[in-house]
C-alpha cells in the first residue's frame, strides 16, 4: 500500500478512482487503504470547496457520484427505499445512527450530516397552491387567517400536530408533501375539536373490532359506524386528501386525550373502507400514546415496520376471523362461497373479495363485488 499526499487535482481524480475501487472489497489491507485514502481525499476537498450551504443531502449525493454509487447502495446505511429516497430527497434528517454509518462507511464529514446550515428551509413551509386551496375548501380556517396561524390553532387542540416530524411510519409515501400532510392533520383536529364526546371505558379490543366489523352488513352502516366508535369513546372524521398527501388514513389523538380515527376514502371502494377502518382501529387500541400520538398511513405502500404489520393482522382478524377464513381462500373460490365466507363471518361480501383478490393478487376477480363507487356517496 503506497499512498502519496493529493497536491493536485490530478491526484485528486486518482485518489477517487482508487477509492472506488476499493468500496467493494472486504480484506482488512483494502479497508485500511480506503480509510487513509478517504481522510485524505476529505482533507483536500475541505482545502478546496466550501461547504456553508451544503445540506446533507447535498453531501450525501457529491459523495454518491464521486464513488458511482447508486441510491440501493445506500440502504445498508439508511434502511429500505423508502427511507433512502426521503433522505435524498431532502424530506427527512438522517439519525444518529444513519449518520455514523455514512461517515464511518463514506467518510461523509459528521458536520455536513448534521447539517452546518437547516436541512429544511427557515420558517413554517406551506403546502401547494392546490392544497392549499381545498384546505380552505374544508372550512376549517378562519376568515384571513395564514396557514402558520392555522396550524399553531389546531397545535393548541392536539399536540399530534406538532409532533409530525417526529410521527411519520414507513407507511408514508417518499413524494408526499409533508407541509399538506400536516395541513391535513391540523384540518382533521378541528373538525374532531367539533365533536363531543368523553374518554369511553376501554372496550375488549377484540370483541369490540369484531361488532365494528359486523356492522358493514348493516343498510344504514355509515351512521352505525360512527355511533358505535363515539360510544366507545372514538371520534370518527371524513376528510378528503389534500394533492401530495397519498394518504388512507390516521390515528391520532386530541389535547384531551380522545382518540381520533381519520379517513381519507381515497379509494372509493368498500373493501377498503373497511380494512383501513380496522387497520386504525388496531393503531388506536394498541399503538398510540405519548410518544407515538400521531401513524399516518398510504396502504399502498408496503412496509416491513412491526407496528403496521401488526395493525395489518389485526385488522384482517378483526374483519374475517383466521377461523372462518383458513381454508376459504383458496383460487377456485365462487361467488356462492365467497358469500358463504362473508355470511358465516358477518359482514359485508365485498371484505371477503377484497381480501382474496389482495391474497391472490388478482384483482380481475370479483371485481363487481369490492363496492366501487359505494363509500363517498354515502357521506
Amino acid at each position: 500500500m503506497t499512498i502519496t499526499p493529493i497536491r493536485t487535482n490530478k491526484d485528486y481524480e486518482a485518489a477517487l478512482a482508487r477509492a472506488s475501487e476499493l468500496i467493494t472489497l472486504t480484506s482488512q489491507t483494502a479497508i485500511d487503504e480506503l480509510d487513509v485514502l478517504q481522510t485524505l481525499i476529505e482533507k483536500w476537498e475541505r482545502s478546496i470547496y466550501q461547504f456553508e450551504s451544503v445540506s446533507p443531502a447535498d453531501a450525501i449525493k457529491f459523495r454518491m457520484q464521486q464513488l458511482g454509487l447508486k441510491p440501493r447502495d445506500l440502504e445498508p446505511y439508511l434502511g429500505p427505499k423508502s427511507r433512502v429516497s426521503e433522505i435524498l430527497n431532502g424530506q427527512r434528517q438522517p439519525t444518529v445512527d444513519q449518520i455514523r454509518a455514512l461517515h464511518m462507511h463514506l467518510r461523509i464529514p459528521i458536520e455536513l450530516l448534521i447539517g452546518v446550515i437547516k436541512h429544511e428551509p427557515s420558517g413554517r413551509p406551506e403546502p401547494s397552491a392546490s392544497a392549499m386551496e381545498k384546505l380552505r375548501s374544508f372550512g376549517v380556517m378562519l376568515a384571513n387567517e395564514t396557514y402558520a396561524a392555522f396550524i399553531g390553532r389546531a397545535k393548541s387542540l392536539s399536540p399530534a400536530v406538532s409532533m409530525l416530524r417526529k410521527s411519520r411510519t414507513e407507511r408514508t409515501n417518499a413524494k408526499t408533501d409533508f407541509a399538506a400532510l400536516e395541513g391535513w392533520c391540523a384540518a382533521v383536529m378541528v373538525k374532531a375539536s367539533e365533536v363531543t364526546i368523553s374518554a369511553g371505558a376501554a372496550p375488549d379490543d377484540e370483541r369490540s373490532a369484531r361488532k365494528l366489523a359486523m356492522i358493514s352488513r348493516e343498510a344504514d352502516w355509515p351512521t352505525r359506524v360512527v355511533e358505535y366508535l363515539a360510544s366507545i369513546g372514538i371520534v370518527l372524521v371524513f376528510l378528503d386528501h389534500l394533492p401530495g398527501t397519498f394518504l388512507d388514513g390516521a390515528a391520532m389523538r386530541r389535547a384531551d386525550g380522545v382518540p381520533v380515527i381519520a379517513m381519507t376514502m381515497r379509494h372509493d371502494r368498500l373493501d377498503n373502507f373497511w380494512f383501513t377502518l380496522l387497520h386504525e382501529y388496531a393503531h388506536v387500541v394498541l399503538h398510540l400514546n405519548s410518544e407515538l400520538p400521531l401513524i399516518l398511513d398510504d396502504l399502498d405502500v408496503n412496509s416491513t415496520d412491526g407496528v403496521e404489520a401488526q395493525a395489518d393482522e389485526f385488522a384482517r382478524n378483526a374483519l374475517i376471523p383466521m377461523s372462518i377464513w383458513s381454508g376459504s381462500g383458496s383460487l377456485s373460490l365462487s361467488k356462492s362461497d365467497l358469500e358463504i365466507v362473508a355470511e358465516a363471518a358477518g359482514v359485508h361480501p365485498a371484505i371477503v373479495a377484497g381480501r382474496w383478490r389482495f391474497e391472490h393478487s388478482d384483482y380481475r376477480k370479483f371485481s363487481r363485488l369490492i363496492g366501487r363507487g359505494e363509500v363517498r356517496k354515502r357521506f
